[in-house]
């Protein structure tokens, strides 16, 4: 008799026993059941690896071309003859010197029309760049008691109307003893690729650099030597006056530093 309330009973041939039973699955058989082959591993690690190096590489681009630097002081050892610093010239002290705002990217970036560019000189205190120009001497301003030289006014005024506020390229050599970086320096003037250095020569408003050491020429010695040859010869800018009475730019700074050493 079969109790109504319970569970049927059990057709012939259809006992749990006639079922194949399930295995126990081992820990370790569990782990090798989730192993994968190479190819699957390398597929699923592959997008967080690509991602990792993008990152990397993003980040050497920032650090080497596109990281704006403040200030000499910030200018990395190993720039110095292998990297050119672009920006724009916010004023020019001297003859042969100025200070840049680095802008790196350029307008490629957006520097000019979605990143300005400082122009009050408060805004611009400690966030710009002396630069010497490489390879020529300007004749000098007055200065620490000293007096001007002939020519001095104009040479600044030349480099002045030349450059400032212009976007130039300087490729930079090293750190003078004022903390100005040397640098061949390059502007755009109607379309045309300028050095500065050699343009200054050629206006008779400048020498090249006579120090006996120190000098960075960029292998251009020749071409400069060239160009001041021919300013002498049409008598252009300092060479413009009586020879007998004409004093280099070197000669003004030795004769000066002799005196001082003296007093």
């Amino acid at each position: 008799m079969v109790w109504p309330f319970g569970a049927s009973a059990p057709k012939k041939g259809t006992d749990h026993e006639d079922q194949p039973k399930k295995r126990p699955v081992s820990w370790a058989d569990s782990l090798r059941s989730s192993e994968v082959g190479p190819l699957e591993a390398a597929k699923a690690w592959a997008p967080m690896v690509g991602f990792s190096l993008v990152g990397l590489a993003a980040l050497q681009l920032y650090a080497n071309y596109l990281r704006r630097i403040p200030g000499a002081a910030y200018v990395r050892p190993n720039f110095f003859r292998n990297r050119s610093l672009y920006g724009k010239v916010t004023s020019v002290g001297d003859g042969d010197n100025f200070h840049l705002f680095h802008t790196p990217g350029g307008k490629a970036v957006g520097w000019g029309w979605l990143r300005k560019v400082p122009e009050a000189r408060k805004e611009l205190k400690g966030r710009t760049i002396p630069i010497r120009i490489a390879a020529v001497d300007a004749p000098e301003g007055a200065h620490f008691g000293k007096p001007a030289q002939p020519y001095s006014d104009e040479a600044l005024q030349w480099l002045r109307s030349y450059i400032l506020r212009r976007n130039v390229r300087a490729y930079i050599y090293k750190t003078d003893q004022y903390e100005r970086i040397v640098a061949t320096v390059y502007v755009r003037r109607f379309l045309f690729r300028r050095n500065v250095g050699l343009e200054m020569i050629k206006s008779g408003l400048a020498t090249v650099y006579e120090a006996k050491s120190g000098g960075e020429f960029g292998g251009l010695k020749e071409r400069y030597e060239r160009a001041e040859a021919k300013a002498k010869k049409k008598r252009k800018g300092m060479w413009a006056g009586d020879p007998k009475a004409y004093e280099s730019p070197r000669e003004y700074k030795t004769k000066w530093a002799s005196q001082q050493g003296k007093e």
